[in-house]
């Protein structure tokens, strides 16, 4: 057997070397990976004595040969094929070990410069791994270290490779030659004639990878599978570890999200429930149990079957107050031992361990350069990640009575609250939980009738309490319906044709009002 390796990341290539040496595979490399092999005392022939020409052309040229693509493409069992290498002096080659210029970690560092970025296009490692790939029965090609070990362990047991491992490895790497092409692509497509680029290029190329068959979609008619970004971004759900229950469904996965995504985003303890893709509970406390216990408070009747997640470790307290109700998904960055044991005699509970990304809430925007995709008919929507934090510094107040320290806490943990309900949403807070929550309607009036209805199913009295609307009032009956469900203080975006007449309502029914400037639709 022959092996031809050529790699950029170079780590345990010498020990994988050493090991093929050892089985007794002739090894043939390029550059600076065949002057790694020497140094290590390993019998390596460079390729440019395989194929008698030199590299040239600062090594851009050196593997784009017949005699190398000759000895990955020759079907084995065709003779017509073994004779043609035979008439040209090609050696087959066996096994093909190949990473690429490391385009896409070159594109990702500050400042690099279009040249960089064409220099690092790696061309004859992909022209040798189509080859290798495209001839999977007879050769295996490796394009990651990862796999270095199982392709070792079968050689050793079996003295060569699996059909259904070669395959395995082909499939892998035209995996690699895509996702490579199309960083490419996004990046020469981003381009801007002015100089600069464009966060949304000509050409998109979503890269993503399965990680599991959903039972269904939606609806039990409907199939589904669970894909994550090629390079996920850290604290996201994808990164999720499953410690226990049941399989994952489609609805979980997004009401999981909804859930995530909004309590990681503050930086105090914090509880978010959330039902059919909507918070219909949120909370602060000192600690896990007491942020679950306020957000249950909310609507104890919608939180049954609803997704939990906490940004605190859960410890054996909070873990049986959970136990009390029926969840589907639990999640949190860390559960204590004892939570945990609490969670057994619930085998059904979805129970999932998520490590925050690092940082605070400010740098936790989804990944600063994060898209949010929505699919249309033979179409997609492209929008950066509504990832819009508020301070108490950005907040307009517009009205004669001016808002106490302890409403401009409880207007902006509305209003955190709020980004993340379906819209038309209309949320009352106070001391830092949801008091009512009224989502997904039509009209604004109605959200709020319906937060006011939710509130007093659950015994809370909205009097007194902030109150965020999404989107501005484009008219005082929106704002008018709000005071009279008792809200004292109210925050909107503002920038209505009629933000007089709304802040001329909020002095005339004597509540305090501030605009954000910030909209936030949620479809």
């Amino acid at each position: 057997m022959q092996a031809l390796i050529s790699v950029s990341d170079k780590t345990g290539i010498v020990e994988f070397a050493q090991a093929l040496h050892a089985l007794g595979i002739r090894l043939i490399s390029t550059g600076g990976t065949a002057k790694l092999l020497a140094d290590a005392g390993l019998p390596v022939t460079e390729v440019a004595q395989v194929t008698d020409f030199p590299e040239m052309l600062d090594g851009r040229v050196k593997t784009l040969h017949p005699k190398v693509h000759g000895g990955l493409l020759a079907r084995r069992e065709l003779p017509e094929h073994m004779a043609a290498l035979k008439a040209h002096g090609i050696d087959e080659i066996d096994l093909l070990v190949v990473n690429l210029y490391p385009f896409e970690a070159t594109v990702a560092k500050p400042g690099c410069t279009l040249e960089d970025a064409i220099e690092n296009i790696d061309i004859g490692g992909p022209a040798m791994v189509r080859s290798a790939a495209k001839n999977w029965k007879d050769v295996g090609v490796l394009t990651d270290a990862s796999q270095y070990a199982l392709v070792l362990d079968e050689l050793k047991t079996a003295g060569k490779l699996s059909d259904k491992t070669r395959f395995a490895l082909s499939v892998a790497a035209f995996n690699r030659i895509s996702n490579y092409d199309g960083a490419i692509s996004d990046y020469l497509s981003s381009i801007l004639e002015e100089g600069g680029r464009s966060l949304f290029p000509s050409q998109a190329n979503g890269r993503f990878v399965k990680l599991q068959d959903l039972r269904y979609g939606e609806n039990p008619h409907q199939h589904a599978a669970f894909y994550r970004d090629l390079h996920p971004a850290p604290g996201s759900l994808v990164t999720a570890r499953q410690l226990q229950g049941k399989e994952l469904s489609y609805n979980n996965i997004a009401d999981a999200d909804a859930a995530w995504e909004c309590v990681k985003g503050f930086d105090v303890p914090a509880c978010v429930i959330v039902k059919h893709a909507n918070p219909c509970g949120v909370a602060v406390g000192k600690d896990a149990l007491e942020g679950y216990t306020k957000a249950l408070k909310t609507d104890p009747t919608s939180a049954f079957g609803g997704i939990i997640a906490f940004n605190r470790v859960v410890d054996a307290g909070a873990a049986q107050a959970v136990a009390k109700q029926f969840v589907e998904v639990l999640m949190a960055p860390e559960f204590t031992a004892e939570a945990l044991e609490v969670f057994k005699a619930k085998a059904n509970v979805r129970v999932l361990q998520i490590a925050l990304p690092p940082g605070g809430p400010a740098d936790w925007d989804n990944g600063r350069n994060a898209m949010d995709v929505k699919r249309v008919g033979s179409g997609l929507l492209m929008q950066t990640a509504d990832n819009r934090e508020m301070t108490l510094g950005e907040l307009k107040v517009v009205t004669q009575k001016q808002p106490t320290p302890e409403q401009l806490q409880d207007l902006l943990f509305a209003w955190k609250v709020a980004k993340y309900v379906k819209s038309n949403a209309i949320v009352f807070c106070k001391d830092g939980m949801t008091m009512g929550v009224g989502a997904g309607q039509m009209s604004r009036i109605d959200s709020a009738k319906i937060a006011s209805i939710k509130a007093a199913n659950a015994g809370l009295s909205l009097q007194g309490t902030a109150a965020a609307s999404d989107a501005f009032f484009p008219f005082r009956d929106g704002l008018d319906v709000i005071i009279d469900q008792g809200a004292s203080c109210v925050i909107q975006p503002g920038g209505s044709m009629r933000d007089a007449e709304v802040i001329a309502a909020a002095d005339e029914r004597g509540v305090a009002m501030v605009f954000s400037g910030v909209r936030h639709f949620r479809h």
